[in-house]
C-alpha cells in the first residue's frame, strides 16, 4: 500500500507544482458498503497547489483524474479530492 500511495504522490508532483500533498486511505470506513471490493482503495487526496487552486474545481479534478486514470481503473474505487 505504501508503494501505491507513493506512486500516486509522485505522479501528481511530476505533473503539477505542489506545495503539500497528503493521501489518506479511508478504505476501512467502507468495508460494510454493498459494493466494497477488498483490493480497491477509497482514498482522500489533499493537495495544496497554487496552480490547481487557480482553476475551477471541476477543471482541477479532471486534470488529477486524467493523471490517475490507470490507478482509477485498477486500484482506486473512490477518490475524494480536496484542493487548497
Amino acid at each position: 500500500m505504501k508503494e501505491f500511495i507513493q506512486k500516486i504522490e509522485n505522479k501528481i508532483k511530476e505533473n503539477f507544482k505542489v506545495d503539500k500533498i497528503k493521501i489518506i486511505d479511508n478504505s476501512y470506513k467502507h468495508k460494510k458498503h454493498k459494493f466494497y471490493v477488498p483490493n480497491k482503495y477509497h482514498l482522500c487526496l489533499e493537495i495544496e497547489s497554487e496552480y490547481l487552486n487557480s482553476l475551477n474545481r471541476l477543471q482541477s479534478q479532471r486534470l488529477i483524474m486524467k493523471i490517475l486514470k490507470e490507478e482509477m481503473n485498477e486500484k482506486i474505487h473512490a477518490l475524494e479530492i480536496k484542493i487548497n
